[in-house]
């Protein structure tokens, strides 16, 4: 199975001047966008953060931190306003890997084309 990457754009809710730009891989089984705490001073204040303990996908836990509200967009899709999870994360040759979460994807209207490794707009959101 291929990657599926994409561009994105985060900015603070509450001051637009905090934003960053960056390639994040879909991850369908995550659920929100995760980013790594090194990031987080560069957003600035946030009205909700919360600590919680989740469970990875190698079975192992970890603390993170769920700030918001943050605003999302991925290239070429709408933008969408939730929360993030902050979690401690290794670079990797010197880069993050932060991951687009199921619950960005459905906020935006963003479909997973899985046989040409491509993101898609759906025609209608599932209001059911």
């Amino acid at each position: 199975m291929g990657r599926i990457v994409a561009k994105v754009t985060v900015k603070n809710a509450l001051d637009e001047s905090k934003v960053r730009m960056f390639d994040a891989l879909v991850d369908t089984g995550a659920t929100l966008l995760t980013l790594p705490t090194a990031w987080k001073q560069d957003f600035g204040r946030f009205l909700i953060t919360e600590k919680e303990r989740v469970q990875l996908a190698d079975q192992h836990e970890v603390d993170v931190e769920i700030c918001g509200p943050l605003t999302i967009q991925l290239e070429g899709f709408r933008k969408i306003s939730m929360d993030v999870a902050f979690v401690d994360m290794a670079p990797e040759d010197g880069a993050y890997e932060p991951l687009i979460g199921y619950m960005v994807l459905e906020g935006a209207g963003i479909a997973v084309d899985m046989i040409g490794h491509r993101l898609v707009a759906v025609k209608h959101l599932d209001l059911k």
